[in-house]
């Protein structure tokens, strides 16, 4: 239920009014709400225990679960103790969850676990844990300052990047950030009254609440103040700086930009549901787009996503009806009548095996390469694999993932000959279909009789012929696979797919615009030439270069790298921007 809170009643014991009608949502991030304390990896006591008629009532956090629970103790029969979480700092809150009253024999009982913050919504939360015993009352409010890890408030701060500045009626407004992620306003020319303050939004500066007027101060610059919150997993954080001069004016809202993968992976990161656990609402496109973020990971060694992997795995290795992750039925193990997405799936769990060495994501790998092996189908153009459950069509996306597979899988499994005797089969199969044509470029697919159809040379196609004969390179050891990733590469680069220096799907040139599928072709060619060889170095650091330079203040890029407030931005096309940045 939601109430005001009285600002001199943090400290004392209060009376509440009974519950509302209406539960509060549950919540699932990491975990959901109700999840046992018995199970925290973690318990810290961040605020002071309250004693009320001689009850202790204490506050439970686990801040790598980003879980809290409350219990009370030294109590009688009838007692209760529950949490109350709040989404603006205590102003209001949802109460009474898992309100638990002590029974029968018993001095104390316990509430369940319930999440600090909701990160699927954006909402940065504090918590804190209330009961009745004669009386009611409650400890203090946990993680009001964020520390991630320099806490809120914290003085000092190099800048790190260009500073934003706004002006009104001859004085000047900024906004810094260092290198750490935290931010802070300066004010020069400033008359006796001005005041500079910081806002933080986690929802891209749509809203603010619980974040306005940080450090508010009338003297030439604020504290500094974080824009991540880790306990809840709120990356991406938005700031701007505001002042008051007369009348108010901020800055734009921005995110830290001082380093280049880090600000990309948090504008991408920022579209990620932790409570369905994938990307909404494209299902090949989420397999891609955390593929990318296991890169971003190995690359960098930045480990503040490595969460995601197990949490997509987990909640999604399940069946789905139809239109709850594709409009396709999803069977379970990542598999639907898309074969292609499904081997998407396969390659998102050999990336995942080889950061974390978990056996579980390549035996997933294996279930997956199973299912699509059954489509390699020979009487039908001499081999290949359908692209779909129906068996319509024969096309690039979907031999050049089988061969990229199932060679990864023979690279990965000690003693296989099998994967890889269907890799070379495969590959060999593709080399000679016709899709490749006279330029060295990838056609779409082929015809009902088997011939090249001529259709849209587009660039996950042939990003993936490259991908599959490097993968085969690396199986074999055989140069002739290098050396046709290498041919494929520069065929592409002399080709229709570059212009003016900068990768241009056909989709991306003016007036058109690409489909949620298009917008992330170009970041998997990106990925894939960046293993063929330091020959394409240039032309890699171009792309990350044209990308960067076409950012907005959010660090969010779209698919029209050579122009991007001309297109459409979303994750799709963030997740492509990332893969250009780190094959730089």
């Amino acid at each position: 239920m939601r109430r005001v809170l009285v600002s001199l009643l943090l400290l004392g014991f209060i009376v509440l009014p009974g519950p509302a009608a209406h539960a509060a949502a549950a919540i699932c991030a990491l975990y959901c709400d109700t999840r046992d304390p018995s199970l925290a990896r973690q318990e810290t006591f961040p605020v002071p225990t309250v004693v009320i008629n001689g009850r202790r009532l204490v506050l439970h956090v686990s801040d790598v679960d980003g879980m809290a629970w409350g219990s009370i103790d030294a109590g009688v029969v009838g007692d209760s103790v529950w949490l109350d979480r709040s989404f603006d700092g205590g102003a209001t809150w949802d109460g009474l969850l898992g309100k638990a009253s002590i029974p029968g024999t018993w001095t104390g009982t316990r509430t369940l676990m319930y999440n600090v913050g909701d990160p699927s919504h954006h909402r940065r939360g504090v918590i804190r844990a209330c009961g009745d015993a004669g009386g009611v009352t409650c400890t203090g409010w946990s993680h009001l300052p964020l520390c991630a890890p320099t806490c809120d408030g914290a003085s000092g701060g190099t800048d790190a990047e260009t500073v934003r500045t706004t002006s009104l009626n001859g004085r000047t407004f900024g906004l810094h950030l260092d290198a750490a992620g935290m931010a802070w306003g300066t004010m020069s020319g400033a008359q006796a009254g001005d005041e500079v303050w910081l806002d933080r939004s986690w929802d891209a500066g749509a809203s603010w609440p619980g974040g306005s007027l940080l450090g508010r101060t009338t003297a030439a610059r604020t504290a500094r103040f974080n824009t991540a919150d880790p306990v809840s997993l709120l990356y991406g954080g938005a700031i701007r700086a505001c002042g008051r001069a007369g009348s108010v004016t901020c800055t734009a809202w921005a995110r830290p930009s001082s380093n280049r993968p880090s600000a990309m992976a948090d504008a991408l990161m920022h579209s990620y549901d932790p409570s369905t656990a994938w990307w909404p609402s494209s299902w090949w496109n989420s397999a891609v787009a955390l593929r990318t973020v296991i890169d971003y990971t190995r690359r960098t060694g930045d480990n503040r996503y490595l969460w995601t992997v197990r949490r997509t795995f987990d909640v999604n290795r399940v069946a789905f009806p139809a239109g709850a992750r594709s409009s396709d039925p999803i069977d379970g193990h990542f598999i639907s009548r898309s074969i292609d997405d499904s081997a998407w799936w396969g390659l998102t769990w050999v990336a995942a095996y080889d950061l974390t060495g978990d056996r579980a994501y390549l035996d997933e790998a294996v279930t997956i390469a199973a299912y699509v092996h059954g489509f390699w189908d020979t009487s039908t153009c001499g081999g290949g694999v359908w692209w779909d459950r129906e068996r319509t069509y024969k096309n690039a996306v979907t031999i050049g993932l089988y061969v990229r597979l199932t060679a990864a899988l023979h690279n990965r499994l000690a003693g296989d000959t099998t994967w890889l005797q269907r890799a070379v089969t495969s590959w060999n199969w593709f080399t000679a279909s016709g899709m490749i044509n006279a330029s060295g470029l990838v056609n779409d697919g082929l015809t009902t009789g088997c011939a090249n159809n001529g259709q849209t040379v587009w660039s996950y196609n042939q990003g993936l012929a490259i991908g599959a004969a490097m993968e085969l390179y690396r199986a074999t050891g055989t140069a002739a696979y290098q050396d046709r990733a290498r041919q494929l590469g520069t065929a592409a680069l002399a080709s229709p797919l570059v212009r003016s220096g900068v990768l241009t799907e056909a989709c991306d040139v003016a007036p058109s615009t690409c489909d949620d599928n298009g917008k992330q072709f170009k970041g998997i060619f990106m990925g894939y030439l960046a293993e063929a060889g330091t020959q394409f170095q240039s032309f890699r650091t171009t792309q990350a270069n044209t990308v960067w330079n076409g950012r907005d203040s959010l660090n969010r890029v779209s698919s029209r790298w050579a122009a991007s407030s001309s297109a459409p931005a979303d994750w799709r096309t963030q997740a492509s921007a990332l893969s250009a940045v780190l094959s730089s």
